[in-house]
């Protein structure tokens, strides 16, 4: 039961995440890609006998690993706090155009709207 339990809230935080995750997996898939062609360059240019160009291939290399580990770290990280934005998003009103409205609709919101223990304070007052 706890394994079914356990695998449900797995597969369900993969399917609300899959944007986010699909793009983790393919930046360190990028870091592999960038280690597997800067291995075929260095063995190119040692075959061509022009090793002087090392000197650039291998700063470029670490930049692509640096920056892809960094953003993958930076989307991981970010998952549970985007998802609260989104929610804080969700929860307040659109804005509606004053041309889409109707006129009654605008006195409508121009009117004060009392809550019922508003109205019967109002009734004991007078």
């Amino acid at each position: 039961m706890f394994r079914q339990v356990k695998s449900m809230f797995f597969w369900s935080m993969i399917y609300k995440f899959r944007r986010r995750l699909t793009l983790v997996v393919i930046l360190l898939s990028v870091v592999l890609l960038s280690q597997w062609i800067y291995s075929d360059l260095v063995e190119y240019l040692k075959l061509t006998k022009n090793t002087e160009y090392l000197h650039i291939i291998l700063p470029i290399k670490w930049l692509v690993i640096f920056f892809n580990i960094g953003f993958s770290a930076y989307l991981v990280m970010s998952l549970f706090k985007d998802n609260a934005k989104e929610k804080k998003e969700e929860e307040t009103l659109p804005k509606v155009e004053s041309e889409e409205l109707s006129q009654r609709e605008k006195e409508f919101m121009k009117r004060d709207i009392r809550s019922e223990a508003q109205i019967i304070l109002d009734k004991h007052n007078k």
